[in-house]
């Protein structure tokens, strides 16, 4: 099995693709901030945790240090501040210190970099987003993940190193915070009380974090290039989708649809079309 260097394992998406790497007998190295690597998925041994205050701050020089024995990157890491993410300059940095890792894992001899970026990268709405659909963010999270995948994409080509680039969807599930929807919904249904929503009448394109972890783990087996959309391929409404869950306790007469004004910057509709090529070993654990 490979060695894998995966960044933000202790985030919402970098967890379950810890934990799914660990599953397939993969040698995983992790970066954390210090005192952090309680909140792992899964024990790796102290030699194979790398410390650092912020990893956006490193030079290429580090990263290559960092590199050394790599067969395969995950940077899963990334400025995610609930509620002040999508336009905070904070996007900036995480650009420069990407293209820091790209440079340092392509002179360390890493065969394989994978990155991760979101759906907001492409024209929204968009009810059928391939992976060659416009790309047009409208945000400024969104457009520094565009501005990253051409930066490494096009550093790691003159290097001869395989690049992924994984677009995430909408997720939800285990370690998700708790201002988002899924988490609102278990929280008020579990505790008895009213979920105040929209109309719900957007359609979306929901996936378990689980499943995506898995999926974007599964890379490293698959050894898949190119943009891959982490996704269901399943379209959905928020009404639907909260009536799912809601359904799991029995109580859809707590959901309160309309409760809450749409948001203007809310498109109608973002569902992706999945082109992960899958294992055998992905399609079991699905």
């Amino acid at each position: 099995m490979s060695v894998v260097l995966l960044t933000g394992a202790t985030g919402f998406v970098g967890r379950a693709i810890h934990r799914y790497l660990q599953r397939r007998g993969h040698d995983v190295r992790v970066t954390v901030r210090p005192g952090t690597a309680s909140r792992l998925a899964a024990p790796v041994p102290h030699t194979a945790i790398i410390e650092t205050d912020d990893i956006f701050a490193h030079d290429a020089a580090w990263w290559a240090r960092a590199c050394e024995g790599v067969d395969a990157v995950i940077h899963a890491a990334w400025y995610v501040e609930h509620g002040r993410y999508l336009n905070a300059p904070e996007n900036a940095d995480c650009v420069q210190g990407s293209f820091a890792l790209a440079q340092g894992a392509a002179q360390a001899g890493v065969d394989h970099v994978i990155g991760v970026g979101t759906c907001m990268e492409y024209r929204l709405p968009g009810e059928h987003l391939c992976v060659d659909a416009p790309l047009e963010p409208a945000n400024f999270y969104a457009a520094c993940k565009v501005a990253t995948y051409h930066m490494m994409r096009e550093w790691l080509a003159q290097h001869d190193t395989r690049f992924s680039w994984c677009r995430l969807f909408y997720l939800h599930g285990e370690d998700e915070h708790p201002a988002r929807i899924g988490a609102y919904l278990h929280r008020q249904l579990q505790a008895g009380e009213q979920a105040d929503l929209s109309a719900g009448t957007q359609v979306r394109d929901f996936l378990d974090v689980r499943e995506a972890g898995a999926m974007i783990a599964n890379v490293v087996d698959s050894g898949q290039t190119g943009v891959i959309n982490i996704c269901s391929g399943e379209p959905l409404t928020v009404r639907a989708f909260a009536e799912r869950i809601a359904d799991s306790y029995g109580r859809r007469d707590l959901l309160k649809f309309g409760g809450q004004p749409p948001r203007p910057s809310d498109p109608a509709a973002v569902v992706g079309v999945c082109n992960l090529e899958k294992s055998a070993e992905l399609l079991e654990f699905l």
